[in-house]
């Protein structure tokens, strides 16, 4: 699927990759690369912050880094939401529709979409799965604020 390569330090205090492999597959469509718990981030240690992909994770102070894998026909209604995050998000490969309360747009490969916290969804009307990777940071709240 996807590599993973995390760096940081090494018990002799040197540089050195801590984890080179495949994105641990814990759920069934999003997998977080890597979360932290607070910000700013804690750096230390050598634990493997991979976990299970909650929802609670958007609202809990820390910041999570994630790969979606979207199948087509996947939430078909695109579950509207909003969130007290920014979100960065890169389209890798497919196509998910953006769907907002005044309009929708299709972003396909290398297409960059900053989502400031406002109530939006997602539909992949394609035939083949779309891949976007993402990393939440905690935000104030925009108009009426989180949904989830």
């Amino acid at each position: 699927m996807s590599r993973r390569v995390v760096i940081g330090m090494g018990e002799d205090g040197r540089s050195c990759v801590q984890f080179d492999g495949e994105v641990p597959q814990l759920g069934p469509v999003a997998q977080l690369v890597w979360r932290t718990e607070s910000v700013p981030a804690d750096n230390s240690g050598r634990e493997d912050a991979a976990v299970p992909y909650r929802m609670e994770f958007l609202h809990d102070g820390g910041t999570n880094f994630l790969i979606t894998h979207f199948p087509p026909g996947r939430d078909e209604l695109a579950f509207m939401h909003a969130t007290d995050t920014i979100d960065y998000l890169v389209v890798i490969s497919g196509e998910i529709t953006l769907v907002l309360e005044e309009e929708e747009t299709v972003c396909g490969p290398g297409t960059l979409i900053v989502d400031r916290g406002v109530n939006h969804g997602w539909r992949n009307d394609g035939q083949v799965p779309a891949v976007y990777a993402s990393v939440t940071l905690p935000a104030r709240p925009v108009g009426k604020g989180r949904t989830v």
